[in-house]
């Protein structure tokens, strides 16, 4: 199928799969830490990585970082002559220098070490830093300085003012999950090492630097910012934004960071439920580790929902406009707090530790805090989304096994490795009274035009977000839609679904989209307009060129483009140009000369392993 060649958003929102797809957006795919793709798998043991540090200088104009990082290491095997490490081609290294502890009252010593950067992936490079045998001994301490300069790597995403919220001055912000990082500072990119990190940031003056650390400073005068992480992390939890951010207290070891256009705006939809629900998650988890807990809202351009970086979750500002998504969003995040950042997989192959713990931490917090039908309601509506997925996929597919096996392996129970949907289900009666309604109201809306004087009993203003996506995403499920279905749910909804949130808007734009109801086009149009995040702004796009609309998303693209995110341009270009040409034959021609079309992406592997590059992750 056309659809599978193109990223997908799965059920939870923070998956991309990207099946067959060898250039998916930023690079960021699902890893495991092992030598296929870790450079440094086989060296990471060598070594204990006890702290380290950054020193960085931030230039706006050229979208550059410069500075250095020191690693302060301990062999732990003897005879160890190199130091590998994982980093990436955007990376330049300037310099590496080694500090030995002199022995029994001796100076430090000092050494220039050779180094040399070696291939080792499309997504990444292999650093390899020679040791002097002479002085790197097992269990003593030493110290590697690396200097370097990093531009617009993977990780890295330098945002120009027109792609921020309030579009008046720059943004940085940093995305390592899962194996991005290495494009940020050479690292063992792997969630098996955890260390302490400090860091010293160096800005422009009017610029706010935030990142995931326990504690942080500011000097105004020297424009510095000192961040340090007293508990370890894996290197990819470690996150930096800098542009112009304010701030507010909602809580007592909470903050609200944003640009100063929504800062009101976040402070309000949030208020105090923050504290109550980390209080819930203590009572079920025990104590939250991290002291803070910060929360900053990135411009659309931000390329998954939210992220989980300790004491400081990314969380992109579209959704703002959805209460009850905001909500989930956040518990989420809060869970991955015990579930993900306290205890971590080892190994990407076994995310499914990390997000489907989390995701049952995040469910246990709703039912407390909000009652079992509200969880159920939450959980039906993935389910569904679930179940769509796999209706694209197939259920051979190999993204759909709970652990994601990328080379054959050892065979285990078939609820691990198995391909499809899930074996079982749980029970969700308990639901039923806000499931009832959206399933009642569904079956009304059958083959035929219901009678109107039946469908006006039911309320939807009265709905909650979850109830009326699940309603539309349903109606989705059954398109194409007889012509005077369209037309009779045009005239009950349209102009109620305008005034809602995005999350009800997408649905019933593609519900639009997918059964060529020309009438409400103007209404895709003007969302597309509005909104420029990838979540919205891609299954449109899809919809529209899986159908006869392409010469419309070709048009409406290039009145957009110049506010849409590099990366999130190139993906939306390989949607709108993969085919042979526009269709010109049926659908008016609105460019006198289309773009030629890139060739089209290889086929997914024939003996059902995964190639790293293949699922597109983000928690």
């Amino acid at each position: 199928m056309a659809e599978l060649q193109r990223p997908t958003l799965c059920c939870c929102r923070k998956v991309l799969t990207v099946p067959g797809n060898k250039s998916c957006e930023g690079g960021r795919g699902l890893a495991r830490c092992r030598p296929v793709d870790v450079a440094s798998a086989s060296n990471f043991h060598s070594f204990k990585l006890r702290h380290f540090h950054l020193d960085l200088h931030l230039n706006f104009a050229v979208k550059r970082m410069t500075g250095w990082q020191v690693l302060e290491l301990t062999p732990v095997q003897p005879g160890v002559q190199s130091l590998i490490l994982d980093t990436h081609p955007s990376l330049l290294i300037h310099s590496v220098d080694c500090k030995v502890p002199g022995a029994s009252g001796a100076p430090d010593v000092f050494l220039s070490l050779t180094y040399r950067i070696e291939p080792f992936t499309d997504y990444g490079s292999s650093l390899n830093i020679s040791l002097p045998a002479a002085v790197i001994r097992p269990h003593r301490a030493f110290r590697v300085t690396i200097r370097y300069t990093t531009t617009d790597g993977p990780a890295i995403w330098w945002l120009d003012a027109e792609l921020t919220c309030g579009q008046t001055r720059p943004l940085v912000f940093t995305q390592g999950h899962s194996v991005c990082n290495r494009s940020f500072f050479p690292c063992f990119d792997t969630p098996a090492v955890k260390s302490t990190y400090s860091a010293t940031v160096r800005v422009p003056e009017g610029v706010t630097v935030l990142m995931s650390a326990s504690r942080s400073a500011y000097s105004k005068q020297d424009r510095v910012f000192q961040f340090s992480m007293e508990y370890p992390v894996p290197a990819y939890l470690v996150a930096l934004v800098a542009g112009d951010l304010q701030h507010a207290d909602i809580g007592p070891r909470s903050r609200v960071w944003a640009e100063p256009c929504i800062l009101t705006c976040a402070v309000s939809k949030l208020g105090g439920s923050v504290e109550r629900w980390l209080n819930v998650a203590e009572g079920l988890f025990g104590p939250y580790v991290w002291g803070r807990y910060d929360i900053v809202f990135l411009p659309p351009s931000f390329p998954i929902v939210a992220m989980e970086n300790p004491c400081l979750t990314f969380i992109i500002s579209s959704i703002l406009e959805s209460q009850e998504f905001l909500l989930i969003d956040v518990i989420h995040e809060i869970a991955h707090g015990w579930f993900g950042n306290a205890v971590t997989n080892a190994t990407w192959e076994e995310m499914w530790l990390s997000e489907g713990l989390a995701t049952y931490a995040q469910r246990r917090i709703t039912t407390e805090a909000y009652g079992d039908s509200f969880t159920c309601l939450e959980t039906v509506f993935r389910l569904d989304a679930l179940h769509r997925q796999m209706r694209l996929l197939g259920d051979n597919n190999p993204v759909s096994k709970l652990q994601a096996k990328f080379e054959p392996g050892l065979e285990f129970e078939r609820w691990l490795n198995g391909c499809g949907p899930p074996l079982c289900e749980p029970d969700l009666s308990a639901g039923r009274a806000l499931t009832g309604p959206v399933q009642h109201l569904c079956d009304l809306w059958g083959v035929d035009a219901p009678d109107p004087q039946v469908i006006s009993t039911f309320d939807l203003s009265s709905w909650s977000t979850f109830q009326t996506v699940l309603f539309l995403d349903r109606l989705l499920d059954r398109s194409p839609l007889p012509q005077e279905v369209m037309s009779l749910l045009s005239s009950c909804y349209s102009a109620l679904l305008d005034g809602m949130n995005a999350e009800v808007q997408i649905r019933w734009l593609q519900i639009v989209v997918r059964n060529s109801f020309y009438p409400d086009l103007p209404r895709v149009r003007s969302f597309l307009h509005k909104h420029t995040s990838r979540m919205y702004t891609v299954p449109l796009y899809e919809d529209l060129c899986g159908g006869v609309m392409k010469c419309f998303a070709v048009e409406v693209f290039y009145q957009t483009q110049a506010r849409l995110h590099p990366n999130l341009r190139r993906t939306l270009q390989q949607i709108l140009f993969q085919s042979s040409a526009l269709n010109t034959s049926t659908a008016p021609s609105l460019l006198a000369t289309p773009p030629s079309a890139p060739s089209s992406p290889t086929d997914p592997p024939a003996n059902g392993t995964i190639a790293l590059r293949d699922v597109n992750v983000s928690a």
